[in-house]
């Protein structure tokens, strides 16, 4: 072992922010302490009245007996031991769990205040006899406080032997230092042990971890449709605007207006988005949750899955007509049939109706170019019907690296539906179900 390992106990901050710890529960302590030695001494005296005393002292048991099980004090040890021990401990969460788990929480918590108080207790005792006593052995050296040192002896060293009390007291403090060194790392090996977080917290949080990701996936796609969307319209009105300028006015102008349309939406969708990430919303709130009975929420493991929340004005099936007029501004003839009311749709799955679409006419766009489009879509019951379909051709570049199929498939999937993509006779056919019934 090296001099650097040996010494590091000594100079290390960790040593004394672990030592304010352990004294903080000396500090506890002292209540429990008096209070006892008030009690021991009614009780030794012959004429105290035992038929009062051992009710209040009942009383005052059953109340000290109290705090070690509040969530309260749970939640103070916890912040106090991630700032003075250095564990990286979580925040309790807001809501309990089964009361079985709760149970064993406390108790854990209430084992860690009893723990504190005891290693505390401890920690005091070094600093209040060892500790002084080194100090004034070591400084009587210098001719500080030897009248302290008269008549005191430490084996067989005396007042008369000031060099080796000196000693004797500097060994007193490297051998206090080194035990509360020792006491605080056993502090922070047992307070993730005692403090941590249970099996069920543990549960919820990835669960919560999980659905912030999910929900930033979802709020992702939201971006990557609207302003996918918006570019590439915005990109052919811009080129079909320029090569028409000169020989058709008219044509230029509604390219025009359709690129102020685009960027309009595409900018109210990033406001939209943008705004929740800032105050808060979707991408930070927790969408599972542990029932009191410990039974996995919807949406996790066990469950259906979780639907997207309806977070706000978005755009939905009543306002295909203008995504429609969009596409057709390119050059893409959309050919629309409308089966059954959309307006009794669910609003989130209104809303994920319309990306699907969007996406789609967004990829005819990108890898077909300005070819006719055939979309269908038809509410039966309790089904959403959506199938989009144009000729496969080779006029327009073909872009890899995009993620529009891969994104529809998760809308989809998130919805419980079926979704296939594919090349059908000439044809590629993007073909969705979801269901949009009572059942979501």
């Amino acid at each position: 072992m090296s001099v650097r390992a040996v010494v590091a106990p000594l100079v290390s901050g960790a040593t004394y922010r672990r030592g304010v710890h352990l004294l903080l529960g000396g500090v506890l302590l002292l209540p429990y302490v008096l209070a006892g030695a008030a009690f021991a001494r009614a009780l030794a005296g012959e004429r105290t009245p035992r038929g009062l005393v051992l009710p209040v002292m009942a009383l005052t048991v059953l109340i000290a007996a109290v705090p070690p099980f509040l969530r309260g004090t749970r939640a103070l040890e916890i912040v106090a031991a991630r700032s003075l021990l250095g564990v990286p401990l979580p925040d309790p969460p807001a809501s309990a769990g089964s009361w079985r788990e709760e149970r064993e929480t406390r108790l854990r918590a209430a084992l860690w205040f009893t723990v504190h108080l005891a290693i505390g207790g401890v920690v005091v005792t070094l600093v209040l006899v060892p500790l002084a006593l080194g100090v004034v052995l070591l400084v009587q050296r210098f001719g500080i406080a030897g009248e302290v040192v008269a008549g005191v002896r430490v084996g067989p060293l005396d007042e008369h032997d000031p060099g080796w009390l000196s000693l004797a007291g500097a060994v007193l403090l490297v051998g206090v230092l080194y035990a509360v060194a020792g006491l605080g790392a056993l502090a922070a090996v047992m307070a993730p042990v005692l403090l941590g977080p249970s099996p069920a917290e543990r549960i919820a949080a990835l669960e919560a971890r999980a659905a912030r990701m999910a929900e930033r996936d979802r709020l992702a796609r939201e971006l990557h449709d609207s302003i996918g969307h918006a570019l590439t319209v915005t990109t052919l009105q811009a080129a079909a605007a320029l090569h028409l300028l000169d020989t058709d006015l008219g044509f230029a102008r509604r390219a025009l207006v359709a690129i102020e349309d685009a960027g309009r939406a595409a900018t109210e969708d990033l406001d939209r988005v943008l705004g929740m990430l800032r105050d808060g919303g979707p991408a930070d709130r927790v969408m599972y949750q542990m029932p009191d009975d410990g039974a996995p929420a919807p949406g996790s493991a066990g469950g259906p899955p979780q639907r997207p929340p309806d977070d706000g004005p978005r755009h939905r099936l009543a306002d295909l007509d203008r995504l429609v007029a969009h596409s057709r501004g390119t050059g893409v003839e959309v050919r629309t049939q409308v089966e059954g009311s959309v307006a009794s749709l669910p609003p989130s799955v209104s809303a994920e109706g319309y990306r699907i679409i969007q996406e789609s006419l967004t990829n005819v766009l990108r890898h077909a170019g300005p070819v006719p489009v055939a979309l269908r879509v038809a509410v039966d019951g309790r089904t959403l019907a959506i199938e989009v379909a144009n000729p496969v051709t080779g006029d327009a570049p073909r872009r890899e690296g995009g993620r529009g199929l891969d994104g529809m498939r998760e809308r989809v999937a998130l919805l419980g539906g079926a979704m296939t993509a594919g090349p059908d006779d000439g044809q590629w056919r993007v073909s969705v179900r979801l269901p949009a019934g009572d059942a979501l």
